[in-house]
């Protein structure tokens, strides 16, 4: 269910029965001539609309402002918006910290832009990965006060850890591709990997009519194809599904 269209009972519902609640999260850069400027951000709200009629979950609206760089190309008539890092900081651990108020005990995020090192990190994600931390201390010091985990009642701490049970995992962050299936799909900036995965998810954000090859990064888009985008879509789709499989299957 999209968060901004649920009444205040099905939230409820949600939190009592720990839906999945997911952030798509996202840039806004240049993709060459060819590309829509969301497509890192559309990747993933576009694969979260299938998953959302197989699965009960919550998605929040999506975030598209995130820390596109300017490494591709100027912004100047080219489009690449980008908000850096120390200002997404307090922004997310802000929202984290209103989500976990709310009840949500488990929160995901989902990113493309920049994550073939994800376990390394890039600005955006680690921004976020941070303020979750943040957020997650903040709020379990504040509910259960100094010495919490110190308390005797934590003693059984890593045997919840081990259940999956655990505080630290209330709020996750994943990339859209693991490295699994970056092995097996090509992972590139506005190539034939994302230009076939939005031929598939969003053709409305391709036009190939416009493709460039002066550019290196675009040259071998011409060698995208909706079967390829398929492969794309269905990795992600069960790499969703494995991460957020404690949702209800509808």
């Amino acid at each position: 269910m999209r968060f901004e269209l649920m009444l205040p009972h099905q939230i409820r519902s949600a939190i009592a029965e720990k839906w999945p609640v997911v952030l798509p999260l996202g840039v806004l850069e240049y993709h060459g001539e060819h590309l829509a400027v969301g497509m890192d951000t559309l990747a993933v709200v576009k694969t979260l609309d299938i998953i959302e009629r197989e699965m009960n979950l919550v998605i929040l609206p999506p975030f598209y402002y995130g820390a596109s760089s300017y490494v591709v190309e100027p912004p100047e008539g080219n489009g690449s918006l980008h908000v850096g890092a120390q200002v997404l900081f307090p922004f997310a651990q802000e929202m984290f910290t209103g989500l976990l108020r709310i009840g949500f005990r488990n929160i995901h995020f989902f990113i493309h832009h920049q994550t073939e090192n994800f376990t390394v990190g890039m600005p955006t994600d680690l921004a976020f990965k941070f303020a979750a931390r943040q957020a997650i201390f903040a709020f379990l010091e504040k509910e259960r006060g100094e010495g919490w985990w110190g308390n005797a009642k934590m003693a059984d701490y890593y045997d919840q850890q081990k259940s999956g049970d655990d505080p630290f995992n209330w709020i996750k962050g994943h990339p859209l591709m693991t490295p699994d299936i970056i092995e097996d799909y090509p992972f590139d900036h506005a190539g034939k990997g994302e230009t076939s995965l939005m031929l598939t998810l969003c053709p409305e954000a391709v036009d190939m009519d416009r493709l460039s090859s002066e550019t290196w990064y675009t040259r071998n888009a011409a060698e995208s194809t909706t079967e390829l985008g398929v492969r794309g879509r269905d990795l992600i789709l069960a790499h969703m599904r494995k991460v957020l499989g404690g949702g209800l299957l509808k």
